[in-house]
């Protein structure tokens, strides 16, 4: 077997392969004597048909046969000869051997990069720091009363954070517009859910009152046939309520499932879950800065096909996620809107996983047990999921996975200027860190 190699584009290789003929020939032979003993034909007994009217009849097809199976059997074994890793299906094409009666095929494909993580000591990230204060937790607390908000229909005028119930009808240049016309529609005031003016128009409205509002639609409005237009709305008023927040009392803090029904108890039982999910979100800002710093300091080639297939693989989860929550999953979104990430993801698993063999990162039990016993934290019955963790092979293994990663993440921070950057609960939480 005589093999060369050419170098295409970025990563692309050329694998040029060359059979002599008496292995092609050996093959053939080979097939054509197990075809001989199974083949029927008209006038032949079973395994007497002579080999000269096999060969007339079957040998192109066994020729065809014979040279996918020398391909498969031999493309790989060249590749490692020439200490090629190919990334993704090559691509054969045949082509005139070098020797008569021979198989010559060219194999294209792309090589798994070289991954060499860069020196990092130049490099910095900014870890984001956060503690619960009290007034997080009181912030908490409203938030939760608000949840449990009862409205209480009034004869007053209306107010910002009152809700209207209304009949509307859109009128652009005094004909009713799709979209505009609807009834019994609810909307607080001051919410900002309508264009610019209407909640601000129907301010002092009661109930039983009809107002024209007299509105324009902003320039860049997703309707193209009404942006920047001027339009009216009439509109009649049903009712109006106020909102009516719930006591804080015994009865609303056991709702939410702390038994002793003190402020106490609720403050601690809110003070615990949000501690909880602020380092979850602080673990995974850093995780991302980390990540976005190996990215930066180790620009590569990476394989289209590595890329293609784990854009599809984005998308079918999507597809999944979708049809989970009880979401339509037709709409059918072009693989190319998944390659940015997809590319980072690719990138960043070469990097990751060139790391965690440098290093020789393993995930011990005791690790393992802790990651899992704080992922059970937030959930109803801790135990189930650990039992369940424990007991199923690919919910462990991902668990494992995590711990390896955050791993990874000790260790760049290890080699980096870390500098900390201390900020509140909320900016944390609403991911504006």
């Amino acid at each position: 077997m005589q093999v060369s190699v050419e170098s295409g584009e970025g990563l692309e290789k050329r694998l040029l392969v060359d059979l002599p003929a008496e292995r092609v020939t050996a093959e053939m032979d080979k097939k054509l004597k197990d075809l001989a003993r199974h083949v029927r034909l008209d006038g032949f007994r079973p395994g007497k048909v002579p080999m000269r009217t096999i060969k007339q009849r079957f040998g192109e097809q066994v020729r065809q046969e014979t040279y996918g199976t020398l391909i498969q059997e031999t493309l790989y074994e060249a590749a490692s000869q020439e200490k090629l890793m190919p990334a993704g299906e090559p691509q054969v094409e045949l082509r005139e051997a070098a020797e008569e009666g021979g198989l010559g095929y060219t194999a294209t494909f792309e090589v798994m990069p070289e991954v060499k993580v860069a020196d990092l000591s130049g490099q910095s990230v900014s870890r984001p720091t956060a503690e619960v204060a009290e007034s997080d937790i009181d912030a908490m607390i409203e938030k939760l009363r608000k949840q449990r908000t009862v409205w209480n229909d009034v004869e007053r005028g209306a107010n910002d954070g009152d809700t209207v119930h209304m009949d509307f009808k859109g009128m652009l240049d005094g004909e009713a517009f799709d979209g505009g016309t609807a009834e019994n529609v609810p909307l607080i005031l001051g919410s900002g859910s309508m264009v610019d003016g209407f909640e601000s128009g129907l301010l002092g409205a009661k109930a039983g009152d009809e107002r024209t509002l007299e509105v324009k639609f902003p320039e860049d409005y997703r309707a193209e046939n009404l942006a920047g237009k001027d339009v009216t709305f009439e509109v009649k008023v049903l009712r109006v309520a106020e909102p009516q927040l719930p006591e804080l009392d015994e009865e609303f803090i056991k709702a939410f499932g702390v038994d002793a029904g003190t402020v106490e108890g609720l403050r601690a039982d809110i003070a615990k879950n949000m501690q909880h999910e602020l380092k979850q979100k602080l673990n995974s800002v850093t995780k991302e800065r980390v990540m976005d710093v190996l990215i930066a300091a180790n620009p590569m080639d990476i394989p289209k096909a590595m890329v293609m297939q784990e854009a599809e693989r984005m998308k079918e989860q999507m597809v999944q996620d979708m049809q989970q929550r009880g979401q339509s999953s037709s709409m059918d979104l072009p693989v190319s809107v998944f390659e940015g990430q997809a590319r980072r993801r690719v990138q960043l698993g070469l990097l990751v996983s060139e790391i965690m063999s440098a290093q020789e990162f393993k995930a011990d039990e005791d690790q393992v047990r802790e990651t899992i016993a704080e992922f059970a934290e937030s959930y109803e019955n801790p135990q189930e999921v650990v039992d369940y963790y424990l007991q199923d092979k690919n919910a462990r293994a991902s668990i494992e996975n995590l711990v390896l990663e955050n791993m990874v993440v000790e260790w760049v921070l290890g080699q980096v200027q870390v500098a900390d950057e201390s900020k509140a609960f909320s900016e944390i939480m609403d991911n504006t860190a």
